[in-house]
């Protein structure tokens, strides 16, 4: 079994999902008292969203790219960044190291292709809604992306940071999001990518009656794949 490294604390919610999700994973194939190996360098969340807030996106590549070689250096076989508006920097993470980066744009456009889907929705922060770095990403592997007005979008980027990486799961919040969901299948979207590690912890498939992409969990169920082949 390979070893994951996982760069994580942006939110700590969410990366304890990940370990989760790999865990039960790796126990599910392996059975046992088999668990996945794992290495986990977590940030102080602080200190990267105030480099996001103010743009400081090569000082946050940098910062990240440390992170990736402590793993590196600790034995981890590749890298999983346990955020999506990270990605945004990832280019620059893998060009510290010698071990690769699952990038987890890459793994949700294969589960929404397998989907037989082409047209999707996409939630997550007003970074990964609104810049290229993740869109681009996507369309470039033949997905057609809707995102929210820009009223839903502040929405959505609220909802993240001031409930959801503090542990705070609302009703009124989870409501918020099923209407903007709803409005994205009304523009034509065949499917949701929650496309912020934490959004799945406040909707799910019994929430909406439309697939959805959750993208903690694609990432989590790609690296157990690679560590077991």
């Amino acid at each position: 079994m390979k070893t994951i490294g996982l760069i994580g604390g942006m939110s700590w919610e969410s990366s304890a999902v990940y370990y989760r999700l790999m865990n039960e994973a790796v126990r599910d194939r392996l059975g046992g008292l088999h668990s996945a190996k794992t290495l986990l360098y977590s940030v102080d969340f602080a200190e990267v969203k105030a480099m996001q807030d103010e743009a400081r996106w090569e000082a946050a590549g940098a910062f990240l790219a440390e992170a990736a070689r402590r793993l590196e250096a600790g034995g981890a076989d590749f890298l999983v960044l346990c955020t999506n508006t990270m990605h945004k920097v990832a280019d620059q993470i893998t060009a510290g190291v010698g071990i690769p980066l699952i990038h987890i744009a890459d793994v949700t456009a294969d589960a929404v292709k397998r989907a037989g889907l082409s047209r999707v929705g996409l939630l997550g922060t007003r970074f990964t809604m609104e810049q290229d770095f993740y869109t681009e990403r996507l369309k470039q592997r033949g997905l057609e992306v809707i995102i929210p007005e820009a009223p839903e979008r502040q929405v959505v980027n609220d909802v993240i940071f001031q409930e959801l990486c503090m542990g705070t799961i609302r009703t009124e919040s989870r409501d918020a999001f099923k209407k903007i969901i709803e409005d994205l299948v009304m523009r034509g979207a065949e499917g949701i990518i929650l496309g912020c590690t934490e959004i799945g912890l406040l909707v799910g498939p019994n929430d909406v009656p439309y697939p959805l992409f959750d993208t903690t969990r694609l990432h989590a169920e790609r690296a157990v794949e690679l560590a077991l082949a």
